[in-house]
């Protein structure tokens, strides 16, 4: 007797489940391509060169690849560039400050920071851009001004919270209070659908805590009580990765075509959207 297969609601909502954890992935692929060449080069022994200086070639090989092969545009590119660029401004004053360490010697390296830590910043700059393709996002209620004060905020009290009176929290809620109403429309199958944007930095912030685990475990750097032996990343730093991510997102959202919904909501409802 033949099994009737199930395609009801459930079903059908474990396919868009699958579908957008699929295109989740593939958005992922410039990150999980680094990674993996970290990985790989703790498992060479003897290497000719030192293996950060290593990495930063490999960086830039991903990088052309991406774009020869029409994964990441010019835009694109632009964003990963300057994500590149502020993540090695940001790596040189915290490991300045000790809050960090890359203990290898290299040769492409700077006051303590290998110019290949740029490129961790710039795959999750790959991540925001291949996500907007990948799911047509569309920003709903966006305040790009106000977003962007409290994102350029947040980045600046990443180094100022040494010296000054840490505000992360005061801006952890300045940030709820801009994107309040917000929400990103992405494509899953072909349906609609919507999420809060504060709910994507979230998630986002998770998912970097869970990539940062493997990467200082792999070596990528060391935080310094994983000097001695490794160490799990304390979960303070999802939220900190939630508020950082405001930052890329800024920058890849100035640089995609206008498709923002009017605020006032005229716009009919879409089909699959919550």
């Amino acid at each position: 007797m033949l099994t009737t297969i199930n395609t009801g609601p459930l079903a059908a909502s474990v396919r868009h489940l699958l579908d957008f954890a699929w295109n989740q992935t593939r958005s992922c692929a410039f990150a999980i391509a680094l990674l993996s060449g970290v990985a790989a080069s703790t498992l060479l022994p003897g290497l000719p060169v030192a293996r950060y200086d290593l990495l930063v070639a490999y960086g830039v090989l991903l990088t052309l690849l991406f774009w020869l092969r029409g994964w990441e545009n010019g835009r694109d590119i632009a964003v990963i560039a300057l994500c590149h660029v502020i993540g090695l401004a940001f790596e040189l004053v915290k490991v300045s400050l000790g809050s960090w360490s890359y203990p290898e010697p290299a040769v492409l390296k700077f006051a303590g920071v290998p110019l290949y830590g740029g490129f961790l910043y710039a795959a999750v700059g790959s991540y925001v851009c291949r996500a907007w393709h990948l799911f047509d996002l569309e920003l709903v209620r966006y305040r790009p001004r106000a977003t962007a004060v409290v994102a350029a905020a947040v980045y600046v009290n990443f180094f100022s919270h040494h010296w000054l009176p840490d505000a992360r929290w005061l801006l952890a809620g300045l940030l709820l209070a801009v994107t309040a109403g917000t929400s990103v429309r992405y494509t899953v199958r072909g349906v609609r659908r919507r999420m809060p944007l504060a709910l994507s930095f979230v998630l986002i912030g998770f998912f970097l805590w869970v990539a940062e685990n493997l990467a200082t475990y792999l070596g990528a750097w060391r935080y310094p009580y994983q000097l001695d032996g490794w160490e799990p990343v304390g979960v303070d730093k999802i939220g900190a990765w939630s508020l950082l991510i405001s930052v890329t997102f800024v920058l890849a959202a100035v640089t995609r075509p206008s498709r923002r919904r009017e605020a006032d909501g005229t716009h009919g409802p879409t089909p699959g959207g919550s």
